[in-house]
Order: C-alpha cells, then structure tokens, then sequence
C-alpha cells in the first residue's frame, strides 16, 4: 500500500501544526476567501472560474512577473487565482513550516492556497510518499489549472526534489491521481488538462516552481534514503525554475563548505543560494518577524536578484536574520504566481 503523505510513521510523535487560536483564525479566513474548501469538494472547476471581471483580467495580464510591486499583490494579483504552496517540513516534527506559510500570508499571499485541504494544516509532513505527493499534484491541478508551487526545509527539500523526479518517471512508468481529502488514491493514472482538455498522464506534469531549504545528504545516509543520493543535487526537467538554498558547513545537513551546487539535467532554470553562516538550520522557517517590520518587509519587497540588494534604512529595528531566503522565495513567489495567473486566464480566453 502506498504511504499517505500526511499520515506519520508509527511510534513518531505528532506535532499539533496550528494551535486552536490560529486555527479559528485560519478557518474564518478561508471561509471569506474565494474557493475555500467547498470548492475543493467539487467535480473539476470550469477553467479560469475566478470571479474576475474584464478589467481586472486586463490588469494581471499586463503584470510583468519580474517586478511585482507591494501595490500589485495587494490590488492585481491578491484578486486573482493563485496556486496551491505545499511547504514541507523536516524531519523534526517541531520544527514545521507554519512560520514560513504565515509569513506568505503577511506578505499577501492567499490564505487558503497554503492550508492543506484535508485538515487546514500550514505544513505538510516529509516522512510520507514522493508518489503520493506527485498524484496530489496532479489532483489539485485539474482542478486548479495550476500546478502547487513546492518549499521544502531540510527533508522537506528532499521530497520535493523526489517528487519533481518521480514526475519524471525516475521510479515507477504510471502514478496514481491522489485525492488529499479522501487521503487515498483513485483508481486512474490520468487526468484531464485543464489548459487543453485532454487526457494526459500524471507522469511529465512540470510543477512551475519549488525550492529546498538546507538539505543535505548526510541526513539521507542516517535515513536509509539511498535513491535519493545520486539525486539529491539533480534537478530534472519536471520544474520550470529551483532555488536551492545552503548554510556554510552545516552540520546537520553535513554540508563541507559552501556544498555541491545543485545542477538541471536539462532545461529547467537553476539557481543556488548561499546563506550567511550564522543562520540556524532549525531556525529557517521562522521568517514572520520580517514581514511584521516595515523596514524588513520594503526591503523584501523591492528586492530583486537582478539588482544589488538595497541597505536597511536607516533605524530599522527588527531581527533580520533569515532575510535573505525570506526575500529570494517571496521574489519568486510572486513571480510564478503571477506568470501561472496569466497562463490560466489566456487559455479560458482563448476557450472562451
């Protein structure tokens, strides 16, 4: 039987992911945004169902997903649909990902694109299968018409580099269409595009986006993940763009030096990040003090990596640790957010 993805292993302790306050946030959250969790509950959506009307379509197709000002999430894009982030966790159960999804959320992304379906979770565990989590892939885009975006810390990063090589065939030639809320898998290895309207296999699906935060492959070894090894700097063409991010001689990932960079073994858009020594690996998901500051959350905001990065301003007060991949994963965040909004509303116009 193939492991759920979001059921631990056994004898492993469970972490509550969201406490009772943030939870009866969450909740009244998603039931005032658009397509909450009724919506996931239906057969597959009509393509470009967002609500929108001519002119607000207009003003996200003029976006340019290279420079997505603070303004524009705000006005455009938190309007228009957007896709599901799957951040994963790693392998300690107490450090999730929660504080990096409500940094997202802080920053502007949409609440209810980050919680899981199934029980409104933040952070999604990295002990369950790459199979069932590419068939949940597959899931949430025919009915989305817009692949998840994935952020993995430590082994959450080596799950999504498993899952974007099992979309490429890498361990088995069929997958399972995978229903996260029913946690079990349908008795199909298909789905209905919803770009184009035919059948495709969910094989060779391209997630649009995904990164891995401080992984390494010392933990692989103590873990017996032994097909991951030869994998684990490899990105295949099952991603249009990867950020990898590493700590100088980390210990827990056994990084020697500055790592292996990660490499495409084809066309997909690679980037490495080196972060500052002094960040913690345990500590990299907590990133919401950045967006609670306005002088951090300008500087992420105006931050591009086609530029030099702008200095603090003058009195900024916050704790700026983590800046730098909290400023590198919002950039591209948006960026695909934006490109994927375009993408689905062009094809529902040219199927209109």
């Amino acid at each position: 039987m193939t492991a759920s993805l979001h059921r631990p292993l056994p004898g492993r302790a469970r972490r509550t992911h969201v406490t009772a306050t943030r939870a009866l946030l969450l909740v009244l959250a998603l039931a005032m945004a658009p397509g909450a969790f009724a919506a996931e509950t239906t057969a597959v959506r009509p393509l470009g169902a967002s609500g929108l009307d001519r002119a607000s379509v207009d003003r996200v197709l003029v976006l340019d997903p290279n420079r997505i000002s603070a303004d524009e999430v705000r006005d455009v894009l938190a309007h228009a649909p957007a896709p599901r982030i799957i951040a994963l966790q790693g392998s300690v159960a107490v450090v999730t990902m929660e504080p990096f999804a409500e940094f997202l959320i802080a920053m502007g992304y949409p609440a209810d694109r980050l919680a899981n379906p199934r029980d409104g979770a933040l952070s999604y565990g990295s002990f369950g299968s790459s199979a069932t989590l590419a068939g949940t892939l597959a899931w949430h885009y025919e009915r989305d018409g817009m692949m998840p975006m994935l952020i993995g810390h430590s082994q959450g990063g080596m799950l999504a580099l498993k899952t974007l090589h099992e979309l490429a065939g890498a361990f088995a030639s069929a997958i399972p269409v995978w229903n996260p809320l029913t946690d079990t898998a349908e008795p199909r290895t298909t789905l209905v595009d919803p770009l184009t309207g035919r059948e495709r296999p969910v094989i060779g699906l391209r997630v649009a986006y995904a990164a891995a935060l401080a992984t390494g492959a010392l933990p692989r070894v103590l873990l017996g993940q032994w097909t991951m090894l030869p994998r684990l700097r490899k990105v295949p063409d099952t991603v249009e763009e990867f950020t990898g991010f590493t700590i100088p001689w980390d210990p827990i990932a056994g990084t020697i030096g500055s790592g292996e960079p990660y490499a495409a073994t084809g066309s997909a858009v690679v980037r490495n990040v080196v972060l500052p020594a002094s960040y913690s690996h345990v500590g990299l998901p907590r990133t919401g003090h950045l967006a609670a500051d306005p002088a951090t959350r300008a500087w992420i905001d105006s931050w591009s990596p086609d530029a030099a990065p702008a200095p603090l301003p003058d009195g900024a007060v916050a704790d700026t640790t983590n800046l730098v991949h909290a400023a590198e994963l919002w950039y591209s965040i948006k960026k695909h957010w934006c490109r994927e909004a375009q993408r689905l509303l062009r094809a529902h116009a040219l199927s209109s």
